[in-house]
């Protein structure tokens, strides 16, 4: 944009500014609750639909932590958040923005990029519930991590500053430039002022440049009898013809010939992709497919790795992942997309700076909604223990405030009307420090009630054998 800024850019900054009159800047930091709010019984209802033998197993993993329990379920902040005060600017977000769904995987150019890398709930949405959700996660973060109040809150105001600066400057720049912007690893080590940090991400950059497709083949693998099967972990990985496997003991998903209808589903997908990847996936062959448990929230979905060989016997995994209706939707807008998972490719498309070359969407016979994608493709981020510092985690907190930033500027074109709302003070930043150490607060007692109710015996718990 040039020196002198566009009319419209000031009509638009204004439009943003005049929106502090129906909910100003200072009223972000209310933490009001959803009407009729029951925990136990919101967490039951995501079970729903779910293998019934994965259930104990979803609740032992939530079970970890306040923090695990808020990653678990998005659900009941969304409930929340719908009925807090917002600046009236949605967008698509990604309605799942906590620290642990940030990290690095691979663009089609084999870069490594940072990035957001889970859209399960992606949908239309106030652009601040994001923010909010990507904030309470570092004061739980914070507070997992044994570091003081006075550290947890310096951390939200970090990664809020960063926020409001970069989506200033996000909003000054032409919509091509914005389009083809992405963070670099190189970009996120020159930002990294704590020296902690930056070899912390030297670390993960150079784990995740080590998942590789030829890299996982031994990890996932076996050679029977010269034919390649994916290798059997209960319950984490399980093929579909196990009879004791957790899925057997429940229901009879894909039935006899489960291979067949996989590939249909392949087939489906593969349709989806553009030409040229379509072109490339016809020329891998499906050798085994796996049922595999995945994350803290989506434990219990339908989910599979797909081992796929070209002509010379070179791997491709794919990773098959249910995709159910967005926790925003009850409180927004219905799905228009017609497939759930075509909902999470588009919004991954639209939010991403560069997305996943086998990214598509594919369904089962029985309606079930699916996305496609590589497995760990490069894929890479640093564990909550492995912070030694506020200052490290704070730094961490900035970079997904970075990206959160470009995300939001990409996707709804609205960037300087949130640039406006905004302003250049730290209203906001102090309005969601006092909103997020009240909503962990929250969160700890929410995670009290579930914790009785395993403890009951309520909900039942088993955590997996390795």
């Amino acid at each position: 944009m040039p020196n002198t800024l566009h009319r419209k850019y000031e009509q638009h900054y204004a439009d943003g500014k005049a929106r502090r009159q129906q909910c100003s800047r200072t009223r972000q930091a209310e933490c009001t609750l959803a009407p009729n709010r029951d925990v136990v019984a919101l967490v039951e209802s995501t079970s729903i639909g779910r293998v019934p033998a994965l259930a104990p197993l979803r609740y032992a993993r939530m079970h970890a932590s306040p923090f695990a329990f808020f990653r678990g379920m998005a659900m009941i902040q969304a409930a929340d958040l719908a009925a807090s005060p917002n600046s009236g600017i949605s967008l698509q977000i990604c309605g799942d923005a906590h620290l642990m769904n940030f990290g690095f995987f691979a663009s089609p150019e084999r870069q490594l990029v940072f990035d957001i890398n889970d859209f399960d709930e992606t949908h239309p949405g106030p652009w601040e519930w994001d923010v909010k959700r990507l904030a309470v996660s570092l004061v739980l973060a914070s507070r997992s991590r044994g570091f003081s109040a006075a550290t947890e809150r310096e951390t939200v105001l970090r990664l809020c500053g960063t926020y409001r600066r970069r989506l200033l400057a996000f909003s000054q720049m032409s919509q091509l430039d914005l389009w083809y912007c992405r963070v670099g690893f190189e970009q996120l080590l020159a930002q990294a002022s704590d020296e902690g940090m930056r070899q912390q991400l030297m670390k993960v950059a150079d784990k995740a440049r080590s998942q590789t497709q030829e890299r996982l083949l031994p990890k996932m693998t076996e050679n029977e009898d010269g034919v390649l099967r994916l290798r059997d972990n209960p319950p984490v990985i399980f093929h579909l013809d196990d009879h004791d496997s957790p899925l057997a003991a429940c229901d009879d998903w894909l039935g006899d010939n489960s291979l067949a209808k996989v590939q249909g589903m392949l087939n489906h997908y593969i349709a989806t992709l553009k030409e040229d990847r379509r072109e490339l996936l016809q020329r891998f062959r499906l050798v085994d497919v796996a049922f595999k448990v995945v994350g803290v929230g989506s434990v219990g979905t339908r989910c599979l790795v797909l081992l796929l060989q070209d002509d010379y016997d070179q791997p491709l995994f794919l990773q098959l992942k249910e995709a159910r209706a967005s926790v925003l939707e009850p409180f927004t807008q219905q799905c228009v997309h017609g497939n759930q998972g075509k909902r999470v490719v588009f919004g991954q498309r639209l939010m991403q700076a560069t997305s996943d070359l086998f990214l598509g969407w594919t369904h089962s016979a029985d309606d079930r909604h699916f996305y496609m994608r590589q497995l760990r493709d490069m894929k890479g981020a640093p564990a909550l223990e492995t912070f030694a510092n506020g200052d490290e985690l704070a730094s961490y907190g900035q970079a997904c405030a970075w990206t959160l930033a470009r995300a939001h500027a990409k996707s709804g074109g609205c960037a300087a009307e949130i640039a406006g709302y905004l302003g250049e003070s730290d209203k906001f930043d102090q309005a969601l420090a006092d909103y997020a150490v009240a909503y962990a607060d929250q969160v700890e007692k929410d995670y009290a009630l579930f914790d009785a109710a395993i403890k009951s015996g309520r909900l039942p718990c088993a955590a997996e054998t390795r």
